[in-house]
């Protein structure tokens, strides 16, 4: 089993507007074996009530990955994508196959 290629914009602070909200630039990194899965209907639900999102799909992230997953925009399957809640972390060694993080998203165009 093995992931696809997914694009990831990668945010980074570049200084602050006159209201002091930070002001962010984008640089799109593409990561491998990326698994991408259809959330259970439950999920679905579940996460509309919680964060009044629409959970689209779940990512899995390769173990050793060390990019920041938290509110940003990937791009799959030719479309854009946005990240949300905070990334799912299990332990290395518990974990048998290749991938330990999952990240949630939504549609984002």
């Amino acid at each position: 089993m093995h992931g696809v290629d997914v694009v990831l914009y990668e945010r980074t602070q570049i200084g602050k507007d006159d209201f002091g909200a930070p002001i962010w630039e984008e640089h799109p990194v593409t990561v491998g074996n990326v698994l991408i899965g259809q959330p259970s209907s439950d999920d679905v639900v579940s996460a509309l009530q919680l964060s009044g999102k629409r959970l689209s799909y779940v990512l899995a992230i390769p173990k050793g990955d060390t990019h920041r997953w938290e509110d940003c925009c990937v791009e799959f399957f030719g479309r854009k994508w946005r990240t949300f809640g905070g990334v799912v972390q299990g332990i290395d060694a518990m974990m048998p196959l290749a991938w330990n993080k999952q990240v949630k998203v939504e549609l984002y165009e």
